[in-house]
């Protein structure tokens, strides 16, 4: 009886694993993880983005003006009059002249990319020309990246977002087939998510009605409408208490009606500007202020600590839980635009899948009938083994939810090649040995050991343009370096480890005499 051993059993278990987990795959059952296909294959959502990267000036200096009043509030520094005089510029007054070089050195340390000048106690801050151009450039970048996050909370497979031209943005997001769901993505997309919390301007409150912008302006405060009701007013100061920059985490919640609410925690420094803000305001409103529309304003009770804040409206579940992902991705510093849709419908899929299971399966049978003539029963085990290898490629990628694109297909067509190279290495110095007059036991022995530094050499050099091709590659880069990858890794199971197992346990049958049936060769020799 054949011994087994342990290469054919891991080999034998990796088949047996690539065959159960590559079924729902296959088979597109509804039940078990499978490999979702791409845009180019199953079809979707295509969009071009614009990006207003000028506002992102707007909402810098507001910042700025933030971090202004934090610092002098945390220093003790008397100010007053801080307010935005234009695009980059924040001005103030301070009070108490010896103030001033504490308050120079201060901003001139907290915050770069800045000029400050003044006129005795008369300061300005102004954002400089490079620091206006990075700005711009910092908006679009962080738009790619947040766009990104939010359709990867959204549970979508792998979208494809990327920075196009100096100012555009392409998003592809695959499997997106009703209207609904086409609506609901580009509204998650668009959605700016700029979250503010704004002290209430109660001296002037009352007179919101019958001010114009610019009397409010003149004041240092910003007339902005509640969310449902466009015709309620609210007069706010213009410079937030705190932005959604501090907040760390934004979840769903139910309030005490069982009605969907967004709760969101503070870092460490919102939660102590929070605090010591409603600690002085008790009896005060504060708004809860989110894309320039007021969801909330109710009076400060006692001072609120711990950094957790809660928005509440007439939500609907699904709208609260795209907008807690659009919170916890980030608010984009510059409003996206749609330049550009379209939906690419699944028949363009059909014909590529078509197209490249042709091209599969022809370079397959192929290079299995090549294997087979040319090096007899060696060339049927090295087919065994390009078999588990194409079932475990299908099997990690279905177990990690991958996503199969065009390019992916192109990269398991160029798998098959190189798997069964390895095993070509393999089958010509086993012949080499034979000739040489070594018994087959040997032949196989040595044969593997010369091979392997080679075959090594080969696969981690592909691997590493694989990775590298991953890791820098955008859309169907990554698919292909994805597949590739894969299938790397698993032929180094399947054609080193798996066929030398299986010549080991098949080793008693074979006969020195018949090894033109066993390795395409035919020569006499001792066994």
């Amino acid at each position: 009886m054949k011994a087994l051993n342990f290469r054919l059993v891991l080999f034998v278990f990796a088949l047996i694993f690539g065959v159960v987990f590559s079924i729902p795959s296959l088979t597109q059952s509804e039940s078990g993880k499978k490999i979702t296909l791409g845009l180019d294959l199953q079809g979707g959502l295509h969009m071009l983005l614009g990006v207003k990267s000028d506002v992102a000036i707007e909402s810098r200096t507001k910042s700025i003006a933030a971090s202004v009043k934090y610092l002098f509030d945390d220093a003790d520094i008397i100010y007053d009059d801080l307010r935005i005089a234009g695009e980059g510029v924040v001005t103030f007054e301070l009070l108490d002249k010896d103030d001033v070089a504490k308050a120079t050195a201060l901003l001139r340390k907290e915050i770069p990319g800045t000029v400050l000048t003044h006129d005795g106690l008369k300061f300005t801050l102004k954002m400089t020309p490079e620091e206006i151009a990075r700005t711009q450039k910092d908006a679009i970048s962080q738009a790619v990246d947040t766009i990104r996050n939010r359709l990867n909370e959204f549970g979508l497979a792998e979208p494809t977002v990327a920075k196009q031209g100096e100012d555009k943005i392409l998003v592809e997001v695959p499997g997106i087939k009703t209207q609904a769901d086409e609506q609901r993505i580009r509204e998650l997309i668009a959605r700016a998510a700029h979250l503010q919390l704004m002290a209430v301007d109660e001296d002037r409150a009352a007179r919101v009605g019958t001010m114009s912008p610019n009397e409010a302006r003149s004041y240092g405060d910003v007339i902005l409408p509640d969310v449902y009701n466009e015709s309620q007013k609210y007069l706010l100061r213009a410079i937030p208490v705190l932005d959604g920059s501090m907040l760390t985490d934004a979840k769903v919640g139910f309030d005490q009606n069982n009605q969907p609410v967004i709760n969101f925690t503070l870092n460490g420094q919102g939660a102590k500007i929070f605090g010591d803000f409603t600690a002085k305001a008790v009896g005060k409103r504060m708004a809860v202020v989110l894309d320039n529309k007021v969801y909330s304003a109710p009076v400060i009770r006692e001072r609120i600590g711990g950094g957790r804040v809660q928005i509440s409206g007439n939500f609907k579940l699904d709208e609260a839980h795209d907008l807690a992902i659009a919170l916890r991705s980030g608010a984009l510093l510059a409003p996206v635009y749609v330049m550009e849709k379209r939906s690419v419908g699944p028949s363009l899929g059909a014909d590529n899948i078509k197209a490249s299971s042709i091209a599969l399966a022809l370079g397959f049978i192929l290079v299995v009938i090549f294997m087979i003539l040319y090096y007899g029963m060696a060339g049927v085990i090295a087919d065994v083994a390009l078999v588990g290898n194409l079932f475990l490629i299908l099997a990690i990628m279905s177990l990690f939810g991958a996503t199969l694109t065009l390019p992916g297909m192109a990269g398991i067509v160029l798998t098959v090649g190189m798997a069964v190279d390895a095993n070509v290495i393999i089958n010509e110095r086993i012949r080499e040995l034979l000739h040489e007059g070594k018994s087959v036991a040997k032949a196989i022995e040595e044969g593997y050991d010369k091979a392997f530094t080679a075959i090594l050499d080969a696969n981690v050099t592909t691997l590493i343009a694989a990775v590298v091709l991953w890791a820098y590659g955008t859309g169907p880069l990554k698919g292909f370096a994805l597949t590739m990858g894969i299938g790397i890794l698993a032929s180094m199971l399947t054609a080193i480890v798996g066929t030398h197992g299986i010549y080991q346990w098949l080793l008693p049958k074979i006969d020195r005499k018949r090894l033109g049936f066993w390795f395409g060769i035919k020569m006499e020799g001792k066994k």
